[in-house]
């Protein structure tokens, strides 16, 4: 999902918000840049866990990663990979719905429709958030130089990397998302600067618009019970992964 969606959910978990909590609630989002294979970006979570129990800091940070990703089981995990019986999650299955629609505006191949649909439900529920708590928060957390080296350095340690690819990577995703001003026509020219960044694809910038309006329509009769299966859910993972590390 988008970043007030996952800045959100993780204030929603945990009743409070930090600058570390906010950077680890996104940043699967921001390695995801950086490495191909997903389970890279948003399945060590437990792994960071561990490695974090070594070396002790930043563990709002850690929290806020694995709040987000797929393994252990995020926000991602029920929004993309699985809800309920459903084949996908959340947003693909609303994504279904859409696919057509986004293969014309987004000028798509049909291959890429019902990925592509997704974000489009994604967007939609990005705008149906839209929290100024959320929005001051990241702002907050990308303006805090400190804390981003810090987040650097370990994710160096942890990755076997430089500390200026995370560093460069945090900074420039700043550029490619929508925070204080979100509108359904600001996230569709956010998201045509990232179809032609990745795929070399301009899309309908006025169509998508629509799109994302027709989104947040889609999820606005369900999304509080999807929202809540996936915190307490998350919420049960979270506390037996800290069972865990406790006994370690």
């Amino acid at each position: 999902m988008y970043p007030q969606a996952h800045v959100f959910f993780a204030q929603k978990l945990f009743g409070f918000l930090s600058d570390a909590l906010v950077l680890g609630s996104i940043f699967p989002d921001i390695a995801a840049g950086l490495y191909t294979d997903r389970n890279e970006s948003h399945g060590r979570g437990s792994e960071m866990l561990l490695f974090l129990q070594e070396i002790g800091e930043l563990n709002e940070f850690v929290m806020g990663v694995i709040t987000h990703g797929i393994d252990p089981k995020g926000l991602d995990y029920y929004g993309d990979e699985k809800f309920l019986s459903y084949e996908r999650g959340y947003c693909f299955e609303k994504g279904r719905l859409i696919v057509d629609e986004t293969i014309k505006a987004c000028n798509l191949p049909s291959s890429m429709g019902w990925w592509k649909s997704h974000n489009i439900i994604e967007m939609g529920i990005e705008l149906f958030i839209n929290n100024s708590t959320c929005s001051m928060a990241l702002e907050s957390a990308f303006a805090n130089n400190v804390l981003i080296s810090e987040i650097s350095e370990f994710m160096a340690r942890f990755y076997s990397a430089e500390p200026s690819v995370f560093q460069n990577r945090i900074g420039n995703f700043f550029n490619y998302i929508e925070i204080s001003k979100i509108t359904a026509e600001s996230l569709a020219a956010r998201y045509d600067m990232q179809m032609y960044t990745r795929h070399k694809i301009h899309i309908d910038v006025p169509r998508v618009t629509s799109l994302i309006f027709k989104a947040g329509e889609l999820i606005a009769e369900d999304f509080d019970n999807f929202f809540d299966h996936a915190l307490d859910n998350v919420g049960k993972n979270l506390s037996e992964l800290q069972v865990r590390r406790n006994n370690l």
